[in-house]
């Protein structure tokens, strides 16, 4: 038997070989040789040698690693999802992608010790790759076999590949061409994969996160982040200044925040913009990227969450000639799609509508919109000033956050405009408090708010994989629920499965809505504060987050633990 060198670098499966086989460290070391000139791995080079058989070393690995061997001959070359992986990487490392089960990539290798193949493609394809063991003459066919075969697989979005999207100024009609150098051609074909995979994958941010080591991309789905990459740090700069081109900023600025905007053009009839913000960081620029979806607001009403006397009480609310109709929830709640579903719904030809924003995300054909700009003087003040000597019929500020914008707010309210606005508050009657707080008179509070609403977002459970649940008596009434329903109450529970993330897909409105009553505007008057004016909604049946969270929960449509996590207080 063959002795080994501790000088030479072999993979487990080649040292394994070599001493089976043997092979001397000489006839080894010319073959390392040849296989780095070939640009091949070792046992690429060993089976086109003919020193080891291609099927004793799919049968020795699977003995010493616990993995069955495919068979390649069964593969149907244009079902594979080889878009995810580079043909150099396939030549070079000899893998071939065979299928994709929800975030995990299945790969066909020769040698299964070969993990900077793994690291490589996790990083290329933002999969989780699990490696199948297949023999090494019929991998090398089916290399060639499958890149024979046109890739359409990725293009379905768009109709040109990933170096060649168009990215428009969304301020004039220039087009910036997707291509750049030999060099940065891997960084704009990165860039631009983590622009699709995340509109195809419905997410709502990208993070571009650099550290002192290491680099990290993060995706916001369903109101959740998650990591879908690390890419070396040292190219974390190139990547970032890549973003920087896209969206009109200036590259060689690293010491402020700067904002700017993408618009994607996937084909001729579709594109997709996206809100970019940079921030300077102890490591270098971090950069989050918000999807604008331009058809979130157009899903209608009934897709919102609405139970129904709270969407009867929202679209009597909107309706009406005039008043004040708030909406709060922190930041990503989705009060800015509630609002402008509620503007859809009003956007006629009869009514002139205008909107002030910071910044504005979704576009709508017939609504008059504004960018606040407070550099240039543009307050949310000043535009409120400028739409009431417009004649306008309806109103939107994108949010309250002064006394100066709160009393011409209420004031247009009070004289036929109809004004719909958002707050940063908890719930419904701590809006009410917050607007005493700011200085806004009470009497002039209980003549304009028709409707204050609060709400959250819950993600869905998925149809496909959720199943039922049993929890202790004790639990379900301390979460709120009433002992007389608990014998037919049916709750389900997240599992997870290839059409969803981690048990969920999509996500739900749970709302408070809030009218003022005689009593509550007693109430006000008098100057009550924010738990008085909550005892007396709950006392009027008025449903907190907590009770509309748990009516979702009765009919399944999501988990307890999910409304555990959004209205817990």
């Amino acid at each position: 038997m063959a002795t080994v060198s501790t000088d030479l670098k072999l993979s487990g499966l080649t040292k394994l070989l070599m001493e089976e086989g043997g092979l001397s460290e000489n006839d080894i070391q010319i073959h390392i040789n040849e296989a780095k000139q070939n640009k091949i791995p070792l046992i690429t080079q060993l089976v086109d040698s003919k020193l080891v058989n291609s099927k004793a070393v799919a049968v020795k690995a699977s003995i010493e690693f616990g993995l069955p061997v495919f068979d390649l001959n069964a593969i149907d070359w244009r079902s594979l999802p080889i878009s995810f992986v580079t043909e150099q990487l396939m030549r070079k490392h000899h893998v071939l992608p065979l299928f994709v089960r929800g975030k995990t990539l299945f790969i066909a290798l020769s040698d299964p010790t070969s993990y900077q193949v793994v690291e490589d493609i996790k990083f290329q394809s933002l999969l989780r790759p699990e490696i199948i063991l297949v023999e090494e003459d019929k991998l090398s066919k089916a290399i060639e076999a499958a890149l024979e075969v046109p890739d359409t697989s990725m293009m379905d979005l768009l109709d040109e590949d990933l170096e060649n999207l168009s990215v428009a100024n969304p301020d004039d009609s220039v087009v910036v061409d997707g291509q750049a150098g030999t060099d940065e051609a891997p960084v704009v074909r990165f860039v631009n994969k983590i622009l699709l995979d995340a509109i195809k994958k419905g997410v709502s941010d990208i993070h571009m996160e650099p550290y002192e080591k290491n680099f990290r991309i993060r995706y916001r789905q369903d109101g959740m982040l998650y990591a879908v990459a690390s890419p070396p740090s040292n190219i974390a700069t190139r990547i970032i200044s890549r973003v920087k081109v896209m969206s009109r900023m200036d590259i060689a600025e690293r010491r402020i925040p700067q904002d700017g905007r993408i618009k994607l053009a996937l084909s001729k009839t579709r594109a997709i913009d996206f809100r970019v913000n940079t921030c300077p960081t102890l490591f270098g620029e971090k950069v989050v990227m918000r999807i604008l979806d331009p058809t979130a607001a157009q899903m209608g009403i009934e897709k919102l969450g609405f139970e129904p006397e709270q969407q009867e009480l929202f679209l009597k609310a909107i309706n009406k000639p005039y008043g004040l109709v708030l909406v709060t929830g922190p930041t990503g709640s989705g009060k800015t799609v509630s609002l402008y579903t509620g503007l859809n719904i009003l956007n006629s030809i009869e009514r002139n509508i205008s909107t002030a924003e910071d910044p504005v995300e979704i576009t709508v054909e017939g609504i008059n919109q504004v960018n606040v700009n407070v550099k240039a003087g543009l307050t949310f003040a000043n535009a409120l000033r400028a739409f009431l000597r417009q004649d306008p019929d309806v109103i939107m500020v994108g949010e309250i956050r002064d006394l100066e914008t709160a009393d011409i707010a209420v004031k247009a309210a009070q004289t036929g405009h109809l004004v719909l606005s958002t707050l940063h508050t908890n719930d419904a009657p701590q809006t009410l408090n917050r607007l005493m707080q700011m200085g806004v008179a009470p009497f002039n509070i209980v003549s304009a708010v028709n409707l204050i609403m609060a709400q959250r977002l819950a993600r869905r459970l998925c149809e496909h994989c959720k199943v039922p649940v049993k929890y202790p008596d004790k639990v379900l009434i301390s979460a709120g629920f009433r002992e007389d329903e608990l014998a037919s109450l049916e709750i389900f529970r997240a599992v997870g499965c290839e059409r969803c993330t981690n048990g969920y897909k999509g996500r739900v409105g749970i709302y408070q809505v809030m009218t003022l009553s005689e009593k509550m505007c007693q109430m006000i008057l008098e100057g009550g504060n924010a738990l008085q004016l909550t005892h007396l909604a709950k006392a009027e049946g008025i449903n907190d987050l907590r009770a509309s969270g748990l009516n979702k929960v009765r009919i399944g449509v999501t988990s307890l633990e999910e409304v555990d996590r959004v209205t817990k207080e």
